[in-house]
């Protein structure tokens, strides 16, 4: 992070002396639910492209957002908000290695007011990521949780990773996405028995947004009758997934954007933002 990106994020955080304030309140957050967890539930769910376009309508309503990306073995958010991403052994696993390490060096300042990012580094081998526990990522959230308003996690569907439980565990409230698939109910509820399994509630997972639909007559009614509370449909939007390829987001000076899609993602940042 060169010192220009340095200086805007310390305008918006609190100065951080990592062996002074560890484990202090630096930040009084006003919000009750301020970390919030969002994981797919089949194929063709995209939770980047979720994920950062709620980001950004969330920054716009002055709220100082934080993105983490859990998904240590395939980073992407950083495409989708056109950030250059961090260097090896820097970024995610640089704080997850080590409490002494100052978060502002790590963080990624965005093109959009407000809006950071916390991600691994792309270049990051695999078992790098092997030996974390609980702890570490407690102390993650718990340190991003008092210097942002909002903490929005993306957390890849791998019940055995810790970043998949660590996170369901300490995040506050979530959100399973799915789309029209047949599998997408069992699959949610297999998750949810697993990690009750482990001894993680599950009852703050009980919300689904749908992404990607089609219309193609898919029954959403299985989602009710499994114990699921649909509260966001999005539609398949082609010039969102063009845009998000170049680098752009779509609720961001898009002149032709779709209603129904504007409707239902800011009525989730409303929802988010009210909380």
């Amino acid at each position: 992070m060169d010192r220009k990106e340095t200086k805007r994020l310390d305008s918006v955080l609190k100065k951080i002396s990592p062996m002074e304030l560890l484990g202090a309140e630096m930040h009084y957050n006003k919000l009750i639910y301020s970390v919030v967890g969002f994981i797919p539930a089949c194929d063709m769910v995209d939770n980047a492209f979720l994920i950062s376009n709620l980001g950004c309508l969330l920054s716009e309503k002055g709220l100082n957002t934080c993105i983490l990306d859990f998904k240590v073995f395939n980073p992407n958010i950083y495409h989708f908000l056109d950030v250059t991403p961090n260097k090896r052994a820097n970024g995610l696993i640089k704080v997850l290695k080590s409490d002494k390490i100052d978060f502002r060096g790590e963080i990624l300042s965005t093109k959009y007011d407000r809006l950071f990012l916390l991600s691994p580094s792309p270049q990051d081998l695999m078992e790098e990521y092997f030996d974390f526990e609980f702890e570490n990522i407690e102390r993650v959230i718990a340190t991003l949780k008092q210097m942002f308003d909002l903490v929005l996690i993306d957390i890849p569907n791998n019940p055995p990773l810790e970043f998949c439980l660590g996170a369901m565990k300490y995040c506050h409230v979530g959100f399973l996405t799915a789309t029209e698939r047949i599998e997408a109910a069992s699959n949610m509820a297999k998750l949810l028995d697993f990690a009750v399994s482990t001894g993680i509630s599950t009852a703050k997972f009980t919300s689904v947004i749908l992404m990607n639909l089609l219309d193609i007559g898919f029954d959403y009614k299985v989602f009710n009758d499994a114990g699921f509370n649909v509260v966001a449909a999005l539609p398949m939007i082609k010039a969102a997934t063009e845009r998000a390829l170049e680098g752009k987001l779509y609720v961001k000076d898009n002149p032709l954007i779709n209603k129904y899609f504007l409707q239902e993602i800011q009525r989730l940042a409303d929802l988010l933002a009210d909380d």
